[in-house]
């Protein structure tokens, strides 16, 4: 039975009807280019085959009932007319926020049953909170057949977790869930939001290792990061670090504090190294690829201070199987989740083998590892 089938039949025997519509949004994994979106400049992720499905039906009013199959399936209900921030549900503020987002644009919307079941690892940086709000975009404009493309349902998903749930995130997630293609990374400019793809190698295979440590400070330190850069653009008089080049960073190094440099350095720095890292994926040029993914690691960990010896720890390891014949570094926000590993598919033994063998001995944790494909979005 396939996954659409299966959410199919159990939304049938919960609600006694059959689902209009059944949709799929993925998560996905960034190649190069974090902490870079917020800051207008370019990230390479790519969509994966881990997401959300949804099966829904319309309502003739204006009650919304949702069921969370991975949470014992756990139902809350809320109307239209009245959605308000739950402190006692937290996953359905993702479906109230999508919605009253939606609501902003389409008030004539009736009210809707949705069952939500998915498998993207929670906590894990691969986005699951992106790949549920597409999907639940994608759900009420296929029901309501509304004229949403993939760059609209990313901006309507982005603005229901920034203003309803509280989550001052960018808009990659969101977009490269919407609009990911399959066997193929997106160079994304989180500026103009204009964005082409590069094919992935054949031969290569994606890869992702979770620390399995738990994250604790990412969400302080998230938005520390976000005002040190902010910090650093309103110093040049300018909207964000995109506008800045290298030489006037270079120019204020003894006019900036230290960490301000460093934090701005990594910025900058990094949206080059996305852009060359697009360049060398067209040209299947696997050294370039491996350098940079090193020198984004480094990046990371030296001048923003989001690593981890646990993501170090990895990195090296993995750099050990690979040589210059992939590329490995740390994703996401930091301070625990994954490192991303782009390897020749004939070195995924040999790179797993090296990590469940020295990983749990090194820290005495059990690594999750999963091997992942690129995919297409919900609104490809």
């Amino acid at each position: 039975m396939s996954v659409n089938q299966g959410i199919s039949s159990t939304f049938a025997k919960y609600f006694l009807f059959t689902a209009d519509v059944v949709v799929h949004a993925p998560g996905r994994v960034n190649l190069i280019g974090d902490h870079t979106d917020y800051n207008d400049g370019f990230v390479l992720p790519a969509a994966i085959d881990f997401g959300t499905n949804i099966a829904a039906r319309n309502r003739n009013d204006d009650l919304v009932r949702v069921v969370a199959v991975d949470y014992n399936n756990e139902i809350e209900c809320f109307e239209l007319s009245n959605i308000q921030f739950s402190n006692t549900c937290m996953w359905s503020n993702y479906v109230r926020g999508v919605i009253l987002s939606l609501l902003n644009l389409y008030p004539d919307l009736h009210g809707v049953d949705l069952m939500v079941q998915g498998n993207v690892p929670q906590g894990a940086g691969l986005s699951s909170s992106a790949s549920f709000e597409i999907a639940i975009v994608k759900a009420l404009a296929e029901l309501n057949q509304l004229p949403i493309n993939g760059v609209q349902a990313a901006l309507i998903a982005q603005r229901a977790e920034r203003d309803f749930v509280g989550c001052n995130c960018g808009i990659m997630d969101q977009l490269v869930s919407a609009c990911g293609l399959q066997s193929h990374a997106m160079l994304l400019d989180c500026d103009s939001l204009s964005y082409k793809h590069a094919p992935i190698p054949d031969g290569l295979s994606l890869v992702i290792v979770n620390t399995n440590v738990k994250r604790t400070l990412v969400d302080s330190e998230y938005n520390l990061r976000r005002e040190q850069c902010e910090a650093v653009a309103s110093h040049f008089n300018v909207k964000a670090l995109r506008d800045v080049t290298f030489d006037q960073l270079v120019s204020a190094h003894n006019v900036l504090p230290a960490v301000l440099y460093r934090r701005a350095r990594h910025v900058i720095s990094e949206t080059t190294r996305t852009v060359n890292a697009h360049t060398a994926l067209v040209n299947k040029d696997m050294k370039t690829i491996s350098r940079l993914m090193q020198e984004s690691h480094h990046s990371l960990r030296d001048d923003f201070e989001v690593s981890t010896p646990e993501l170090d720890f990895l990195v090296e390891i993995i750099n050990k199987v690979l040589g210059n014949k992939g590329g490995v570094r740390m994703t996401g926000g930091g301070f625990g989740g994954c490192v991303v590993v782009l390897t020749p598919t004939e070195l995924v033994l040999s790179t797993v083998r090296a990590v469940k063998e020295q990983y749990r001995k090194e820290f005495g944790l059990e690594p999750s590892i999963y091997q992942c494909s690129a995919e297409n979005g919900a609104f490809s």
